[in-house]
């Protein structure tokens, strides 16, 4: 163990980031709207300080696993990377939402230190390693999300996708915490690698009532783990919320949220439930084949590109879903690595096209104005033709068309999957995959054959316009060269 370093060094980010966000929630008070930059840059610098907080404390313990607050914390390799994934995709929503939120008078402080203390629950979801610090981080992290949903008050579409998203995730969330009092009341601890132990000693000749009661919660934690990824059945959330929200806040969802519930669906069910993958694994072979067909299927139907969007989401939940499920418990250690590592590989690269496409679609709209439509993206070649390239790169790679990224995101799965032996599944995932390229190919075809309906000129900030042109163009070069990123995310894996 690291005893010589400072006992709370592994939470020195965390710690960092409530000092600012209180900080910056005072300092807004008397800072007036025309000077409500200074709000945003000191967002953006409190990302920036996390960023270099969390290099620091990972270089200082060497990437070897430290834990604090009684264990109940940990900062290993795997939360790490993904710290640092959701500094770059919060910094990247707050720069694209810039003009957007001036238009409609949403460009609060609100908006930037709701962002900040749901990015705080992210990061505590990211390093739990007991389920009380894993519920914390996800409550503040869902009750920031509610908030910003309705951050337009004047809105009675926000309003109801807030008081939906209210009332569906309070309910994810009593799942989730039952299965966990399950659990704790079969294995008497709440320490996730104390969970693992305790599990596998009922597994080998505990009394068969404490085995029906591990059953019945990972039931349960599979139910709630379902709503938070937007997985099937649970994703009646996903298109409602994505399309009320202000499309600031949809593309805030969209992306930092989405790698902290990988990381406690790693947490749950690799590090707390490895003895039981004989029942989860063909649970998430269920979720997944359903998510990926009813996810697909209903977007083809979309006339509104953010619940066209918000339907994909739920196919590449279930594609994510895929290599966590390929990963074999108690088998070759490295193949299960590997089949996690694509999971996550997958998961971060979504993560960056759903940044571009939302970012995109923030751009595109103005004051009074929601480029929500697909029939909004038509002629937008004539409009700009450098934007238009850009649109092109992120559909081509949502839809898994090489050479981009998402191309070898799904090919890194489906390895993952026939590594495990399961053909019949890679064959439907690639047959979905193939009927979800269309609604993607649609959107280019509108962009580059159809007459435009709008006329404006677009004309971005030259922050928006070089990071919305760098994120486009990376779908193209970590396509070209993915290995890099994916062998960080093996490392990750490995390290954690």
């Amino acid at each position: 163990m690291l005893t010589d370093l400072p006992i709370m060094l592994p939470a020195y980010p965390e710690i960092f980031l409530l000092a600012a966000g209180c900080a910056i929630l005072v300092i807004d008070l008397f800072v007036e709207d025309r000077g409500r930059w200074i709000t945003h840059a000191l967002s953006l610098a409190a990302l920036v300080g996390c960023a270099a907080l969390t290099w620091a404390v990972t270089a200082a313990t060497g990437g070897v696993a430290a834990t604090t607050f009684n264990g109940m914390f940990v900062l290993d390799m795997m939360a790490s990377v993904l710290k640092m994934c959701t500094y770059v995709a919060v910094a990247l929503c707050l720069v694209y939402s810039r003009t957007y939120l001036a238009d409609r008078g949403l460009y609060r402080g609100e908006y930037f230190v709701l962002a900040l203390f749901a990015t705080l629950g992210m990061m505590v979801m990211i390093s739990a390693s007991h389920f009380l610090t894993l519920y914390l981080g996800l409550e503040l992290m869902s009750l920031c999300l509610y908030s910003l949903v309705a951050l337009n008050r004047d809105s009675a579409v926000s309003t109801e996708a807030a008081m939906k998203y209210f009332v569906l995730g309070a309910l994810a969330s009593g799942l989730l915490l039952y299965g966990m009092s399950m659990i704790y009341g079969a294995t008497g601890t709440l320490y996730i690698r104390e969970v693992a132990s305790g599990a596998a000693r009922i597994l080998q000749g505990d009394p068969p009532a404490k085995a029906a009661v591990l059953a019945f919660g990972l039931v349960f934690i599979v139910s709630g783990l379902a709503f938070k990824v937007g997985a099937v059945p649970f994703p009646m959330w996903i298109p409602d919320v994505y399309h009320g929200a202000p499309s600031s806040v949809t593309l805030f969802i969209s992306t930092g949220p989405k790698l902290a519930a990988f990381a406690m669906a790693i947490r749950l069910l690799v590090n707390a439930l490895p003895s039981l993958a004989a029942d989860w694994q063909p649970m998430l072979v269920i979720l997944s084949v359903l998510s990926m067909a009813i996810g697909n299927l209903a977007a083809l139907a979309q006339s509104n590109i953010k619940r066209m969007l918000a339907y994909s989401t739920i196919s590449h939940m279930g594609f994510m879903l895929l290599g966590l499920l390929s990963g074999i418990v108690g088998g070759n250690t490295l193949s299960a690595a590997e089949a996690w590592s694509s999971a996550m590989f997958y998961a971060v690269v979504y993560v960056l096209m759903s940044l571009g496409a939302f970012g995109m679609v923030v751009l595109l709209s103005r004051s009074g104005f929601e480029a929500e439509r697909l029939e909004d993206f038509k002629g937008l070649n004539a409009r700009s033709p450098w934007f238009a390239f850009v649109m092109l790169l992120l559909m081509f790679s949502l839809a898994g068309v090489p050479p981009t990224v998402g191309f070898y995101a799904k090919l890194a799965v489906l390895q993952a999957v026939l590594g495990a032996g399961q053909v019949w599944l890679a064959v439907v995932a690639v047959l979905f995959a193939l009927i979800g390229a269309f609604y993607y190919i649609r959107v280019v075809k509108l962009m580059y054959f159809d007459a435009p309906t709008e006329k404006s000129a677009i004309r971005p900030g030259l922050d928006v316009g070089i990071l919305l042109s760098a994120n486009g163009l990376a779908m193209l070069a970590l396509g070209i060269l993915p290995q890099p990123l994916m062998q960080v995310c093996l490392q990750a894996i490995k390290g954690f």
